[in-house]
């Protein structure tokens, strides 16, 4: 589906921010990213997550014309990447995944020139945004550590309150105190109605803001989740307390049930996914106690890397 043209009205024609329709990259015989479809409505901050060589950065490059896709479409607020590039980079906001800043600029100089380049931002959003994160915009950048340069990078991505955020591992470098500051960044910019799309390898980051995580495996989309949706099929261990003891053959048998061991009245398993069938078995007893552990969604997420799960499920903003 073509992009809309950059002489049209700039902004979007409907409530999608950002569009892919089996988007697809080979390096030569070595598979980037391959029939990826997914949606991203505007307003929505959406996670993007995957180990590390899954193919987040080659999708978040398609999405910015700094790579050709091998078959498939992108469109980020309705216009071409490519045709439409010089009005799309001024809505958007991009930070990369591997900072680079050549020269030996003040970090006030070097976003002066960002600013300059986008036409014009208020200064006064540049000192904000640098004191929320005890950036000091005195400093040469060459002589920055990583996580004060990651800082850098994090200003000239928010600074002119582009309508589209596209970061690539975000808090790699800051320490917890800035990850969390960085997130109630995110928080505001969701609440003022931008989009955020943000790559990240550990499920906690984005668990905080995300509306829905998009997870890639191998060059694949494998699943597509609210991220509350994910304790529905949640790994949780469960302890029962019987007035009697139980057959464990009974609760080996069921869906989603492992790992039991009973101990006279006492049942101890795992279940994966939904409870109800454990639930049903032990209502035929007579129950004392019964506890439940929060689901690890991380261990969960953990699945989705290593052994596919949900791969029929993934599809495009609906699911």
């Amino acid at each position: 589906m073509p992009g809309r043209k950059a002489d049209d009205d700039v902004g979007m024609t409907s409530d999608i921010a950002l569009l892919t329709e089996d988007l697809t990259k080979f390096y030569g015989q070595r598979r980037g990213i391959e029939g990826l479809s997914l949606e991203v409505r505007a307003g929505e901050v959406v996670g993007f997550l995957g180990p590390n060589g899954a193919g987040k950065t080659t999708t978040i490059r398609l999405l910015l014309d700094f790579l050709r896709p091998t078959r498939g479409h992108a469109s980020v607020l309705g216009l071409d990447p490519r045709s439409d590039k010089a009005a799309l980079h001024r809505q958007i906001g991009y930070l990369p995944g591997e900072l680079v800043f050549p020269g030996r600029d003040k970090a006030e100089d070097l976003l002066r020139f960002f600013a300059a380049a986008r036409g014009g931002v208020a200064w006064s959003q540049v000192t904000e945004l640098a004191e929320r994160l005890d950036l000091d915009l005195s400093r040469s950048v060459r002589t920055m550590s990583k996580g004060n340069k990651q800082k850098v990078g994090l200003v000239q991505a928010f600074m002119h309150r582009p309508a589209v955020l596209v970061l690539d591992e975000p808090t790699s470098g800051l320490d917890p105190l800035m990850q969390q500051e960085f997130l109630a960044m995110v928080r505001d910019a969701s609440g003022a109605g931008q989009t955020i799309f943000m790559s990240s390898h550990v499920l906690a980051e984005v668990q905080q803001v995300a509306d829905r995580v998009a997870i890639v495996r191998d060059g694949q989309l494998v699943a597509v989740e609210r991220v509350e949706s994910l304790g529905k099929r949640a790994v949780r261990a469960v302890e029962i307390h019987f007035d009697d003891p139980v057959d464990p053959a009974e609760f080996s048998v069921l869906p989603g049930v492992s790992d039991v061991v009973v101990s006279g009245p006492v049942l101890k398993c795992t279940v994966d996914g939904r409870i109800d069938p454990l639930i049903k078995a032990a209502a035929r007893h007579e129950v004392v106690d019964m506890l439940s552990a929060e689901p690890d969604l991380e261990e969960t997420f953990l699945s989705f890397y290593y052994h596919g799960e949900g791969a029929g499920d993934a599809s495009r903003a609906g699911a």
